[in-house]
């Protein structure tokens, strides 16, 4: 699930409330007179007492945790609200406790390191975040952290054994609404225990031009890294979804999808190995088509050989319906 963010602006502060419109927050809680100045400024979901688009006390309540009967108290309303939750002194473990037997929490945090924290407990973290700084450079800090999927993914080498030449095939291509630099790109494979680092078009070549905002995925039945530890087919991306722009060291942020295109294109079947295991994707057979080094460089899928190092993220568990799950799972 991903995550949101929603920003605080009470006592009204239009700098506040441009800057959540301009980064991307899911809303902005403000005082119900200012419902409309908000509107006026950008469209985006209101959170007020009595009015704007989600109620308080109607749609939405807050809480503060003292004690025990307070855990007791959110996790019923949760069942039917969502809940602003907040701490008295940041402790963690009410915050463990709710989020290991509810959804739909949003926990205020005053900063990056607590809105850090709150995402974090238990790997699974609360729903949301409800900034309440007044500086609106530290909301900003904390918007991009949590839209940019706050994520770190592991990434390993895997060694390339073969490339083999394979038919046509119904290729996709992944136009996004962010330009990527050298050294990102998505995470791609045949399998979602498997994903390699396929680099975006950001590169100058002989043959076209540069276009960072994309990258020559793969075929319709591959899979790709979405944001909440998801993937989906590459068959099911379309305009307005949202992918997981990963780099070389593993730091990732989301990027809306623009458009995708899919088209008939000769293909390359790559395997490579890791921890002793062969894995595999397929991509097009085309110089402008790179896997990623270790140290962030690329690989043109013509120019690999047997030996070469390129970038993968690797997961035990398998998939349903783009969830990971614990079960066995045997893809070949």
């Amino acid at each position: 699930m991903n995550k949101k963010v929603w920003v605080k602006a009470v006592p009204w502060d239009k700098s506040i409330v441009t800057t959540a419109l301009e980064n991307g927050a899911d809303a902005v809680y403000v005082d119900k007179g200012d419902v409309e100045k908000v509107k006026s400024l950008g469209r985006i979901q209101t959170v007020a007492e009595g009015a704007g688009d989600l109620k308080i006390g109607q749609d939405v309540v807050e809480w503060e945790i003292k004690g025990k009967a307070d855990e007791e108290a959110i996790i019923c309303q949760a069942k039917e609200k969502i809940v602003i939750v907040q701490t008295t002194d940041w402790t963690i473990i009410p915050l463990e406790n709710l989020i290991a037997q509810t959804n739909g929490l949003i926990a205020q945090s005053g900063n990056l390191d607590e809105a850090k924290t709150a995402l974090s407990i238990l790997e699974k973290g609360v729903d949301g975040i409800l900034t309440t700084t007044r500086d609106w450079q530290e909301v900003k800090r904390i918007i991009k952290f949590v839209k940019g999927g706050h994520q770190q993914i592991p990434l390993q080498k895997a060694v390339i054994k073969q490339v083999k030449i394979l038919g046509m095939g119904d290729r996709v291509c992944v136009d996004t609404c962010t330009n990527m630099v050298p050294g990102q790109g998505m995470l791609i494979g045949n399998s979602s225990a498997a994903l390699f680092l396929v680099h975006s078009e950001s590169l100058p070549n002989p043959y076209v031009e540069p276009r960072p905002f994309r990258v020559n995925a793969g075929p319709v039945h591959a899979y790709i890294k979405i944001a909440g530890n998801r993937t989906k087919y590459l068959s099911e991306l379309k305009s307005g979804d949202e992918v997981l722009i990963v780099d070389y060291r593993g730091e990732t942020e989301i990027g809306a999808v623009g458009r995708v295109k899919t088209e008939k294109r000769p293909l390359l079947l790559i395997e490579a190995e890791l921890e002793s295991r062969i894995i595999s994707t397929i991509l097009q057979n085309a110089e402008t088509i790179r896997l990623t080094k270790p140290d962030g460089s690329s690989v043109s899928v013509v120019n690999l050989k047997s030996g070469d190092e390129v970038l993968c993220s690797v997961e035990t568990a398998g998939r349903h319906f783009g969830m990971k799950i614990d079960e066995t799972i045997s893809e070949k």
